[in-house]
C-alpha cells in the first residue's frame, strides 16, 4: 500500500513510478480517461497573426543585407526588384519614417549604396541637407551642388536624351507633356491655388512661344510669354493673354529674376551622367521656405528625371530625403504620385523619407484632394519601414499604415537602428548593422557628440 506521498517508496524511500493514469484513490484527482490535446492545423497567415514576427520565415537570402532579425536572429535581406518578381510586392515603392537621430537616414544610405554592387543605381532629386554629397563620392558617384555662389545652372525644360524605339511625334509629345507638367506645378505651387481655364490657356500659349524660339526653351523665355505675348491664338487675343497670364507671369519670375536667380534661367551648365552610381543635387546652400525648397526641388528633379526617362536604363532607387517639404505643396502631390505609379514600367523605387505621418495634417484640409492625394501616395508604398516614434505618434502611425496593435505597441521602444518593416503585409523588426566604413561616411550626428555611439555595428555588436 503507497503512502499518501505520491512517488516514493514505502520501504527504503527510494522513487517509485506512478501508473500511467496516476496514483489511486478518492484524492489522487486521477483521469479516467488520458488526457490528449487536439492538434490544430492552420495556414501560415493565420499563424502569423497569432503568433507575429515569431512565426515569420523572412525573405529569403536574396538582395542587400541589411541586419539581423530581431526575433528569429536571422539574416534580413531585401530587394524590391526581387520581391516584386516573386509577386511577394505590388510595387517597389518604399516608406522610410521616423524621429531625428534613430538612424533613419543612416539606412536609407546603407540601403542604395549597397545596391550598387547588384547593378542599381542611385539618384537624389534633391538634398535640402547636403548628406549625400559625401556618400555619392564615396561610390565614384557626382554631386551637382546649386546655389550658395556655384556656378552651376539646370534648365527644367531640357528634353532629356531621347528614349530609343520612339517616334519624333510621340517624343515631342512626351517632351510637351512633360513641360506643361512642370510649370503647372510651379504655377499653382508659388499661387498657392490651381489654375483656372484661362491661365492654362496663357501658360500654354507662353511654352508654345519659347519652343518656337529655341529647341530647348527657358523658364525666361516662357516668364516673357506670360508678361509680353506676342501672338494671338484662337480665342484670345495678346491683350487677354497679357491679362490671364499676369498673376502665373509674375509667381514664376520669381525663378528667374528673385530670389533664386542664376539657378534656373538659363541652358544648363552642367550635365547628367546616367552611368554613374549615384548622382546627388545638393540643394544644401539655399535657404527660404519650405515653399521655396519645394521650388526648387521640383525643377531639380525635373531635370534629372527627364535623363531618367529612358525605360531600358536598368533599375534605379530614386530617394526624396526630407520629403516632408514636399508633401506640404499640394500643387506637387499629383507629380509625384504620377512619378509613383510608372514606377513600375520605368524599373524605379521610390523611397519616400519623413519624420512623421502626422505632416499629413499640413496638407490641404481634411478629407480634401490633396490630403487624399497624400494618403494615396502612402498607400502606393507596398514597403514601410517605420523607426521609433513618439507614444503620441504611435497611433496615428499605426491607422495611416494599417498596422495591428501588436506592431504599433513596438513602435515607441525601438532603440537606435532598429525598425518596424512591413514588407507586403509581413512585419519584421530589423536591426541595422552598419560597417565601420559606413559610419564614417554615413553619420549625420556627429556633430552632436560621439558619432557612433549607440548604433548597432559590424555583427550586430554596439560600437
Amino acid at each position: 500500500m503507497r503512502r499518501s506521498r505520491p512517488g516514493v517508496d514505502s520501504e527504503g524511500g527510494e522513487p517509485a513510478s506512478l501508473p500511467a493514469g496516476g496514483e489511486p484513490g478518492a484524492e489522487a484527482l486521477r483521469s479516467w480517461r488520458r488526457f490528449r490535446v487536439p492538434a490544430h492545423r492552420a495556414t501560415t497567415d493565420v499563424v502569423a497573426g497569432a503568433y507575429p514576427f515569431l512565426a515569420e520565415a523572412g525573405l529569403g537570402n536574396r538582395g542587400v543585407y541589411v541586419g539581423q532579425d530581431a526575433w528569429s536572429g536571422g539574416g534580413f535581406c531585401f530587394d524590391p526588384w526581387v520581391l516584386y518578381a516573386d509577386g511577394v510586392l505590388t510595387n517597389p515603392n518604399c516608406l522610410l519614417a521616423g524621429v531625428v537621430g534613430k538612424g533613419k537616414s543612416f539606412l536609407a544610405k546603407s540601403l542604395t549604396t549597397r545596391s550598387i554592387p547588384f547593378g542599381r543605381r542611385v539618384y537624389v532629386p534633391g538634398d535640402p541637407k547636403g548628406e549625400w554629397t559625401a556618400v555619392a563620392r564615396a561610390v565614384g558617384g557626382a554631386a551637382i551642388t546649386l546655389g550658395g555662389g556655384s556656378c552651376n545652372r539646370l534648365n527644367p525644360l531640357d528634353p532629356g536624351p531621347r528614349v530609343p524605339g520612339i517616334g519624333e511625334d510621340a517624343w515631342r509629345a512626351e517632351v510637351t507633356r512633360r513641360r506643361r507638367t512642370l510649370l503647372r506645378s510651379l504655377a499653382e505651387a508659388a499661387l498657392r491655388r490651381p489654375l483656372v481655364a484661362v491661365e492654362h490657356t496663357a501658360l500654354d500659349a507662353a511654352l508654345a512661344h519659347a519652343v518656337a524660339r529655341a529647341s530647348a526653351p527657358t523658364l525666361p523665355a516662357v516668364v516673357d510669354g506670360l508678361l509680353e505675348p506676342r501672338v494671338a491664338i484662337a480665342g484670345a487675343t495678346t491683350a487677354e493673354l497679357t491679362r490671364d497670364g499676369r498673376d502665373v507671369g509674375h509667381a514664376l519670375r520669381r525663378l528667374v529674376a528673385g530670389d533664386l536667380a542664376g539657378l534656373f534661367d538659363g541652358p544648363s551648365t552642367v550635365g547628367f551622367d546616367p552611368s554613374l552610381p549615384l548622382v546627388s543635387l545638393d540643394l544644401s546652400a539655399i535657404q527660404g521656405s519650405d515653399e521655396l525648397i519645394a521650388m526648387v526641388m521640383t525643377c531639380a528633379s525635373t531635370w534629372m528625371e527627364a535623363a531618367l526617362a529612358d525605360p531600358g536604363a536598368g533599375q534605379r532607387w530614386v530617394v526624396y530625403d526630407e520629403a516632408w517639404r514636399l508633401m506640404r505643396q499640394p500643387a506637387l502631390l499629383a507629380r509625384m504620385q504620377a512619378q509613383w505609379k510608372l514606377s513600375r514600367g520605368l524599373g524605379i523605387a521610390n523611397l519616400l523619407i519623413v519624420h512623421r505621418l502626422s505632416d499629413l495634417d499640413a496638407v490641404g484640409e481634411a478629407d480634401s484632394q490633396s490630403r487624399n492625394l497624400a494618403r494615396g501616395l502612402l498607400a502606393d508604398c507596398s514597403t514601410t519601414i517605420t523607426y521609433q516614434q513618439e507614444y503620441s505618434e504611435s497611433v496615428r502611425t499605426a491607422t495611416e499604415l494599417g498596422l495591428t496593435s501588436v506592431e504599433r505597441d513596438q513602435l515607441p521602444d525601438l532603440q537606435q537602428g532598429e525598425g518596424l518593416w512591413r514588407v507586403g503585409g509581413h512585419a519584421y523588426i530589423v536591426r541595422h548593422v552598419a560597417t565601420a566604413a559606413e559610419k564614417a561616411i554615413f553619420e549625420t550626428g556627429s556633430r552632436m557628440g560621439a558619432a557612433t555611439n549607440g548604433f548597432p555595428g559590424p555583427g550586430g555588436e554596439i560600437a
